[in-house]
């Protein structure tokens, strides 16, 4: 665990299972997501406790095994996608920005047909309107935005899956059914994480829903349990600061790589009021996938894995995404061979400690790329634990936004920094920032 710097929730849960706070493989948190998929496709035939189950139990099993002993989480997550699951129903998933985005992405993604995926987003679209919008009460950054290209995409009958990394009151999710409820009604949600802390009088908040809306709430979890939270938060905000200038910067090297993936013409706005007319990766989430999509990001994710193996110069590097652009990168360093880990940069502030039974020994911070007005943080990257780091942005930004990140991870990287910009046609090589190296 670790102490967060937010006067709302003192503390966080480090997951080592989701690629957010700490590096981790990254077969590691798409197998988290497919296990949770696992759960919910035993729930909807029959149980447990249903006979036509056990298969599905011996895979729920090498999940868990492949997500405690991270050398087998590969192997386990190719097995469940082989299995080439479908739902009895269709079923759309929501997943939560920014730190379920990924999450509730994979979750989606073990299924082979019948399934439909959009994640919440903090991005201000002034040519799109949001389909649903709600608050998460808990957090520094509270507004969460859907947009939809599809405008049919919750306006059906089908069950609603929301994801979310963990549960502890359960109020964002009992905020997300009231609203979807009040605009596109029916008569199913479930509510998929990897912790659920709930407590009996939060649980209670679950079945009082269901009562006053007339609907069924199931909530499924990787692990379940109570916490109790003593003390209060400390705000002193130290995360990322004083930071030594590095004896060493690596250099950064910029590249536009194709991904073949299709663009969406709409603009940005950040909390400055500055816009940004880059158009956006179509097939992120944000925007609503379908299965039927699947087969373009599978095809654009080993396209761009294949480029990165050419640049990859060390034994052990690190791929990046940033914010809620999660899980395309984290599919692409899957493909990119042995001893690649994968994080994203998060906008949660968090106290760093080096003990060896807290969560966060190192802290960086800078401006966001994607919206200067907010700080962005790299935790638990130490100089020289990876020769090349990998940037994956699925827009461009202009130099002068993406340069604060630049410069801590100059001093991050032991090789090489690589600044990835997707793109769908565009592939150009920017000579490399040669750093003092």
């Amino acid at each position: 665990m670790a102490a967060r710097i937010n006067k709302k929730r003192s503390f966080l849960f480090v997951s080592k299972v989701l690629g957010k706070h700490i590096p981790v493989m990254p077969y590691t948190p798409l197998l988290s997501g497919a296990a949770l998929g696992l759960l919910l496709y035993r729930e909807m035939n029959g149980g447990a406790k249903a006979a036509a189950n056990e298969p599905m139990d011996k895979l729920l099993d090498a999940a868990v095994h492949g997500l405690i002993h991270p050398l087998q989480a590969e192997e386990a997550y190719h097995e469940l996608l082989a299995a080439q699951l479908v739902l009895p129903q269709p079923v759309v998933f929501v997943g939560f920005a920014e730190t379920a985005t990924a999450l509730g992405h994979s979750m989606y993604n073990i299924f082979a047909g019948g399934a439909s995926y959009i994640h919440t987003t903090r991005e201000d679209i002034p040519e799109m309107a949001s389909i649903i919008s709600f608050e998460e009460e808990h957090s520094h950054a509270v507004d969460h935005l859907c947009y939809a290209l599809d405008a049919a995409l919750l306006s059906g009958e089908e069950p609603i899956v929301l994801v979310d990394d963990e549960i502890t009151t359960g109020n964002t999710a009992i905020n997300t059914i009231r609203d979807i409820q009040s605009k596109f009604p029916r008569k199913e949600y479930v509510v998929a994480s990897l912790l659920d802390w709930r407590s009996e009088g939060h649980i209670q908040a679950y079945r009082d829903l269901e009562q006053e809306l007339g609907i069924q709430i199931k909530a499924l979890s990787l692990l379940q349990g109570c916490i109790e939270v003593k003390g209060t938060p400390v705000l002193d905000a130290e995360a990322g600061k004083g930071q030594a200038k590095p004896a060493r910067e690596a250099p950064v090297v910029t590249t536009y790589i194709r991904d073949g993936l299709e663009r969406l013409a709409v603009s940005s706005t950040d909390s400055r009021g500055e816009i940004n007319t880059s158009p956006y990766l179509k097939l992120s989430g944000r925007f609503g996938l379908s299965s039927e999509d699947n087969v373009w990001i599978d095809k654009g994710a080993a396209q761009v894995a294949a480029q990165l193996r050419e640049l990859r110069e060390s034994p052990y590097a690190l791929v990046m995404g940033v914010g809620e652009f999660m899980y395309l990168p984290m599919r692409i360093a899957a493909e990119m061979g042995e001893g690649v880990a994968y994080q994203s940069s998060t906008r949660s502030p968090i106290h760093p400690d080096r003990r060896p039974d807290y969560g966060v020994h190192s802290a960086a911070a800078y401006p966001s790329p994607t919206d200067t007005g907010i700080t962005n943080y790299i935790y638990n990257v130490d100089p020289g634990q990876y020769g090349d780091i990998f940037v994956l942005l699925e827009r461009d930004v202009p130099h002068r936004r993406i340069e604060p990140m630049m410069d801590i991870l100059k001093g991050l990287a032991g090789n090489k920094v690589h600044l990835i910009v997707l793109g769908p046609e565009l592939e150009v090589e920017v000579p490399a920032d040669e750093g003092n190296g």
